[in-house]
């Protein structure tokens, strides 16, 4: 009897693209499994799950995103996130690079918790003992800021506060508000040990922290001086070029007249500058010394305007560039990051003209006290009455403005504390260049080693009292440059003082806050113990295996820490250095609040859900920017909805757990030798076979950190492979077999497979491929748990061939189908050509071949009468012929296609037409004429084809069959 169970592909096809997949399987065909499981329901399902953290495939339409808060807790609760430190082999560590205390989930944050946690679940799988470390820094300037905001709605100033009682507050807000991001990393479903959280001010850290200041401090490695720094005005303290953030924007460029001292009025030097005000500290004016313009006043004297005569050198220095402005340039050492470098090299005095809160000083004379941009106004209105004003135009400025709160940095010469960074910088170079430290992807190399091999000394000390304090302490009445204590605690520097200066000496502690990024550079060793070298922690897992962040902190943070853990614990502090790009919207630009185009991570959850997400973000490539979009999201979320309704398909085809002999025959199936393999029918043996191919390029994959290719390739073979075809070709057993046994083998290969894909596809989904797993019969531990599918196993390279075959002579005859527009529902006959040893397997398979092809069954013949018939050829010695009669009615298609020669014809001989006008072809543009010219060359050929397919259909209705 011919196949009555209703097929996958019952229903008009419905294409679905994935824009993130370059799959080879471009077109999908929307699956009903609902429909074709409920038309045979031929066995029981499994018992529903003991757990009430999961629900069961069974009983839900879809994936409910809401219960994933519930298994994530589950995990936790079972202790699945701790290292097993009974299990043999290396350990598996990553840190957490620490997000600030102050922040919120962002996509960056989004996509170092996904790439993290992927690199943790698969080596977890694998059977190392595994620890992801987490963690949050305090954020010196951020935190700071947003409790000094807190206190002014109270109309509180900080300065109004003793250092205790502020500090006291910003310990309040922490124990408040600090817990929020650490929340929003859980629901991306990081599985960090918790048990092992730090902060960045922990009593652990903080120990940390002064005994690394002492021993650099002992070594000769740490000083204090005068140094130009990055200065903000509002919060009063140095930042870090990494918090500093450089925009274009519109400003002007002031034209001023230099008089050179000793000359007429026609002697005089114009200088352009964005920033007149800092001409109070200039110490000279610069010309290039091959600038023919300039050269006579080369060795003379320059008057500084405005400065009651203050006189300059002009000085001739090939860093002068000739073509910008004038080609002479004002010198300030105090306020310009390259004239100070200059005036290092030349031995030129360094001027400051700034206070500390962007106000002039008295060395800037009558504007003493000024803002600094009010100043500028001011002293350009008097240039111009004085005539040294020569004009000003609009010019772009690359404006420093602070990261934290937005204002105009200042260069400034200011005294901190610095980190002598060449010696340690020698380290770490050399460690990445023997390969101790591999960097992926590899060009970053480069770049870290520029940063490294021009690495200037690092500023540690910040003017905040948010923070680790300085372990610095003075002596009452001493001088502060050359006496002071360096100790790891007070009383130690009190017993050290009296020591040195007596026994009533009375001291005070330096009041600057270290560099956030100073406990940092510690974080992989210090969050194990560090200097605590027997703790146990730092004993089992130190030096880390990978550090994962983005690529715009290599050398703040990475670089840095890389340094300190060769310098403290005599051995890098990771193996592998793996960095992210930046995630971009749609279009390629960068997420910010101006452009409107920020995607929120937990929005994203609520609508697609985290497995959709964190699939989304994960296909990316090692270092390269990634761009998220709605489409990609949405086409990831029905990736989610496919994986469950296989699943519910799986489950609704499987006998019940209470049903032992059925049981026995599905548990009899073992797919690990080659014996096994070949006993197995052909839509089977190829299914497994792929299966195995893709475990070993997968585990490749995960093992050189490709997670984009992980991601493809089990996309693609789950839902070409297995969805879309074996899935179909079970049913010829499931609901056509004589019996159970036959039923067997598709069982027991359904379920293999299905949850080896589970497996693979765990790290990146964890949610959906957990509950998903915990639905599966005879599940003995959690997925999270569940040991990584064996590599190596057999595959029939044979069988592969014989079953792509298959598919090809299917694809021809879905076809030809839907050339002629055969409806879905009927079924047509087929006569197939096939070499011998084709023809065996091919109809041994003629039930699957009929369900995939919509075939009747019982008019599906492997001879053939080629006459009035479609041909078909699948591949070499395959062939296969549809008799026109079963697809279409003939006389209306005669009709139909004589209308349609008819208006091709018409349309070609206007072409021609137009072509064979003189006029036309010499006077339209080329392009016009050569655009005819392919049209009439494509409808030259369409006429022809259509003149074939009809001449065919009339000897058909001409020659009727016998």
């Amino acid at each position: 009897m011919a196949l009555t169970t209703p097929s996958l592909f019952s229903t008009l096809s419905v294409y679905r693209l994935n824009p993130l997949l370059f799959s080879r399987h471009g077109r999908r065909i929307k699956i009903s499994y609902q429909n074709s499981i409920n038309s045979r329901p031929r066995f029981c399902t499994v018992a529903a799950l003991e757990n009430g953290a999961f629900t069961s495939p069974l009983t839900a339409k879809s994936f409910d995103f809401t219960s994933e808060e519930r298994i994530y807790n589950w995990w936790e609760s079972q202790g699945y996130f701790k290292p097993k430190l009974d299990q043999d082999g290396d350990p598996f560590v990553i840190s957490m690079p620490p997000p600030n205390v102050t922040g919120s989930l962002h996509m960056g944050h989004a996509m170092f918790v996904t790439l993290e946690d992927i690199m943790v679940r698969y080596h977890r799988m694998k059977g190392r003992p595994t620890l992801w470390l987490p963690g949050t820094d305090h954020a010196g300037i951020a935190t700071q800021l947003v409790v000094e905001r807190m206190l002014a709605s109270e109309g509180i100033k900080r300065v109004e506060l003793s250092r205790d009682e502020f500090t006291s507050r910003v310990w309040e807000w922490k124990e408040k508000y600090g817990g929020t991001i650490t929340n929003q990393i859980m629901r991306l479903g990081a599985s960090c040990d918790w048990t092992r959280e730090h902060f960045t001010l922990d009593e652990q850290l903080s120990r940390a922290v002064v005994e690394a200041f002492v021993r650099l401090h002992e070594k000769g490695l740490i000083y204090q001086g005068s140094y130009m720094v990055n200065w903000s005005p509002s919060l009063q303290t140095a930042v870090s070029d990494l918090e500093v953030e450089y925009s274009e924007e519109p400003g002007m460029l002031y034209y001023i007249k230099y008089r050179v001292a000793g000359g007429s009025k026609s002697d005089f030097l114009t200088i352009a500058t964005t920033r007149p005000e800092t001409l109070f500290g200039d110490t000279a004016i610069a010309v290039h010394p091959e600038d023919d313009r300039y050269s006579k006043y080369i060795g003379r004297q320059a008057i500084v305007p405005m400065t009651f005569g203050r006189h300059v050198p002009i000085i001739a220095d090939r860093y002068v560039e000739r073509e910008f402005g004038t080609g002479v340039l004002k010198i300030s050492p105090g306020h310009d990051h390259n004239d100070y470098l200059l005036a290092r090299k030349l031995g030129l005095p360094i001027l400051n003209v700034m206070n500390k809160d962007g106000t002039l000083n008295e060395v800037a004379g009558l504007y003493c006290g000024m803002d600094r941009f009010d100043a500028r106004k001011k002293l350009w209105s008097e240039l111009e009455e004085t005539g040294l004003a020569v004009k000003k135009e609009p010019h772009t400025l690359r404006v420093p403005r602070s990261q934290r709160g937005g204002e105009v940095i200042e260069p400034l010469v200011s005294k901190q504390w610095f980190v002598t960074m060449e010696p340690l910088a020698e380290k770490a170079l050399r460690a990445v260049e023997e390969r101790q430290i591999t960097i992926v992807p590899e060009r970053f190399e480069k770049i870290y080693n520029h940063w490294l091999s021009n690495i200037k000394d690092w500023c540690i000390s910040r003017q905040l009292w948010w923070g680790h304090r300085i372990p610095v302490w003075y002596i009452e009445g001493k001088d502060c440059e050359e006496d002071y204590i360096v100790a790891r605690s007070s009383e130690e520097a009190l017993l050290k003082a009296r020591e040195k200066y007596g026994k009533g000496m009375e001291i005070y502690q330096d009041p600057d806050v270290l560099d956030t990024w100073f406990s940092s550079s510690l974080w992989p060793f210090s969050t194990l113990g560090w200097p605590n070298v027997t703790a146990e922690d730092y004993k089992k897992f130190y030096p880390t295996t990978v550090l994962e962040t983005g690529h715009d902190i290599l050398f703040f943070w990475v670089a840095r820490m890389v340094m300190m853990g060769i310098e403290f614990t005599g051995t890098v502090p990771f193996s592998y250095i793996y960095l992210h790009g930046l995630i971009r919207d749609s279009q390629g630009r960068k997420m910010s609040k101006t452009l409107g185009n920020v995607v929120d991570p937990l929005d994203t959850i609520k609508e697609f859900g985290t497995d959709a997400l964190r699939f989304s973000l994960a296909l990316g490539t090692a270092g390269q920017d990634l761009n998220l979009s709605t489409e990609r999201l949405t086409s990831n979320k029905a990736f989610t909805n496919k994986l469950w309704n296989a699943g519910k398909f799986v489950l609704q085809n499987l006998p019940s757990q209470s049903d032992a002999s059925a049981w026995d025959n599905i548990l009899e199936f073992k797919f690990d030798s080659e014996e096994s393999l070949l006993r197995l029918p052909l839509p089977e043996c190829w299914v497994v076979s792929k299966l195995h191919q893709l475990i070993d390029i997968v585990t490749s994959s995960y093992d050189k950190f490709f997670f984009g290719d992980v991601g493809r390739e089990t996309y693609d073979f789950f839902w070409g492979d297995f969805a879309d075809w074996y899935i179909e070709a079970s049913k010829a057993r499931l609901y056509n077999s004589e019996g159970h046994l036959a039923a067997s083998v598709s069982q027991a290969v359904l379920l293999y497979v299905f949850e080896n894909i589970l497996k693979m596809l765990h790290p990146f989904m964890p949610f959906v491929t957990e509950e998903l797993w915990q639905a599966l019969p005879h599940r003995k531990q959690a997925l999270i748990v569940s040991p990584w599918p064996e590599t190596s196993l057999p595959r029939h390279a044979s069988s592969i061939k014989k079953f792509e075959n298959l598919q090809a002579l299917t694809r021809a005859i879905r076809n030809a189908r839907a050339e002629y527009s055969v409806e879905p529902a009927k079924r047509i006959s087929a006569s197939i050509v096939a070499s011998d040893d084709v023809l065996l397997y091919i109809s041994t398979e003629k039930e699957v071949l009929a369900l995939l092809s919509r075939l009747d069954l019982q008019n599906v013949h492997f001879t053939c009468d080629a006459k009035q018939s479609v041909h078909l050829v699948a591949g070499e010695g395959l062939e296969a012929y549809l008799p026109l009669a079963d697809m279409v009615d003939i006389s209306d298609e005669v009709q139909r296609l004589s209308k349609r020669l008819s208006k091709m014809q018409s349309e070609y001989d206007a072409l021609m037409a137009r072509l064979s006008s003189p006029k036309f072809v010499e006077k339209a543009p080329e392009e016009i004429v050569r655009g005819v010219k392919e049209k009439a060359a494509e409808a030259e050929e369409k006429i022809s084809l259509t003149k074939n397919r009809l001449s065919l259909l009339q000897s058909t209705v001409l020659v009727p069959e016998k």
